[in-house]
């Protein structure tokens, strides 16, 4: 188990450090662009070389990788071009408001598919299994956008029920959470609902299913105690994995509802051209996805007593 642990760590380190140079390299291997960018497109030849100069850009590039390489691992990312304040400071603030959404997401998300997918799976072929997968199908065929202008017109210009946007100029809302949350858990909980539906079934039919059924156990403890346990090995590692959706699906909902998170930040920026956010939002994302897949494979190991013991 500890071995495995370490080549994953290994593996994850590794994606991060390819990825930081490829990254690196396309936007600062230009050094002159670079300074056109913090400059402006009208500073002159000259303006430009002495900002080369005095902020180290005529150093060898390797030489400036690791520099940069050094300053990320402790937060400094530089100066945002648009915002003109630490990107430490910016991107911290912008993740608190993409964790709050995304843990209230997770929150519903999470109790909503797994018992959809458990009382699906339960009796495949029925009736109810028939109506959740149909439902679950239908919601996750929908992009994000859709489900948030769909949702709008009916709960914002034509019941005035909600807020269009979630910008929380007047202090953090509830209120405003509310769309955008819902937008996320309608288009994602029906995939984590049918995988659950698809692995609870397979359980029902497994041979210690029936034998315990034949036994006489109660149903519900059956259900409980030997079908549920089980059949919730792969919906885990599927829920930790919707770290990485969760990332691209915030982008459209945050900025579709002027919600000021790490989606937001990220567009705004590649709009801008603000190479130093950009730089730090892809670093974080991809540490996001990295560390999301090394927590789903350590966490099946530990779950699936065949791995562990393999």
């Amino acid at each position: 188990m500890i071995v495995l642990a370490a080549k994953r760590l290994v593996a994850m380190l590794l994606i991060m450090l390819v990825v930081s140079f490829i990254l690196f390299s396309l936007f600062e291997a230009d050094k002159m662009a670079v300074a056109g960018k913090v400059l402006g497109p009208y500073s002159s030849v000259e303006q430009r070389e002495i900002w080369l100069s005095q902020n180290g850009y005529n150093e060898p590039f390797f030489t400036r990788y690791t520099q940069w390489i050094g300053g990320a691992l402790h937060g400094n990312f530089g100066d945002s071009l648009q915002y003109k304040v630490p990107v430490s400071e910016l991107l911290t603030d912008r993740l608190k408001n993409t964790g709050i959404l995304a843990l209230v997401f997770f929150l519903i998300m999470i109790p909503l598919s797994l018992t959809l997918g458990v009382l699906a799976g339960m009796k495949e072929g029925s009736w109810m299994d028939r109506v959740i997968s149909v439902f679950s199908v239908l919601t996750t065929s929908i992009p994000e956008f859709v489900t948030a202008t769909f949702l709008t017109g009916l709960f914002v210009y034509t019941w005035h029920l909600l807020p269009g946007t979630s910008s929380m100029t007047g202090g953090f809302s509830w209120k405003e959470m509310i769309l955008p949350v819902a937008v996320l858990v309608i288009y994602d909980f029906g995939y984590v609902t049918r995988m659950t539906r698809a692995s609870m079934a397979e359980v029902m039919t497994s041979q210690y299913i029936r034998t315990a059924v034949l036994k006489g156990l109660p149903y519900k403890r059956v259900i409980m105690r030997h079908a549920l346990r089980n059949a919730l090995i792969a919906p885990f590692t599927v829920i930790v994995l919707q770290l990485n959706w969760l990332l691209s699906g915030l982008v459209v909902v945050e900025v579709f509802f002027a919600y000021k998170g790490f989606g937001y930040l990220l567009v705004d920026a590649a709009l801008f051209g603000d190479i130093y956010v950009i730089e730090a939002c892809v670093m974080v994302a991809v540490f996001v996805a990295v560390f999301s897949q090394f927590i789903s494979d350590i966490g099946y190991t530990l779950l699936n007593p065949r791995i562990r013991f393999s």
